[in-house]
């Protein structure tokens, strides 16, 4: 008889991306936890080894909010949305997005999905920043692209709300 050894995974992420970068996120995932600068070290391995991986920019921008480095993890979440944008051909600026609602299904793919999660993270971020309008211009934004509220953004819309209270 032959044994079979099951590796639990910390986090599932999509389970389109490729073998090796989810190995690289699972171990820093397990890193996290006791070495943060490994952890990081694991993280941007993966995203070296595939930059188009959306999941690499959303597993480090966490990585780097738990770690209370929002400025690291700002600029990560704007390279992310940039990806995105990219991928799903239509303009990163949300600004410009909201001007052409008609033109562009945000709802369409992973790709949009992502790009929206990632606006309602950027808006926490700003908001954790202290820049309280900057967040309340990308919640207000966010509202227009997702009135489904896919995202979750009313959450922090609550939360910016009681900011400004």
């Amino acid at each position: 008889m032959s044994s079979v050894a099951f590796i639990e995974e910390r986090v599932l992420f999509n389970p389109n991306i490729p073998t090796e970068v989810n190995n690289l996120l699972q171990a820093a995932v397990t890193a996290s936890s006791i070495d943060h600068a490994e952890a990081e070290n694991l993280f941007i391995q993966a995203q070296t080894l595939d930059s188009h991986c959306l999941q690499t920019y959303f597993a480090l921008y966490k990585f780097y909010f738990f770690q209370k480095r929002l400025v690291d993890a700002e600029r990560i979440v704007l390279a992310g949305l940039e990806e995105s944008a990219k991928q799903g051909g239509f303009p990163n600026d949300f600004r410009r997005l909201v001007q052409n609602l008609q033109k562009w299904n945000l709802y369409a793919n992973e790709t949009t999905l992502f790009y929206l999660y990632t606006l309602k993270a950027l808006a926490f971020i700003k908001l954790r920043l202290g820049f309280t309008e900057d967040a309340q211009l990308v919640l207000a934004h966010l509202q227009q692209l997702d009135p489904e509220d896919l995202s979750g953004a009313s959450v922090i819309m609550d939360l910016a709300a009681g900011v400004t209270e």
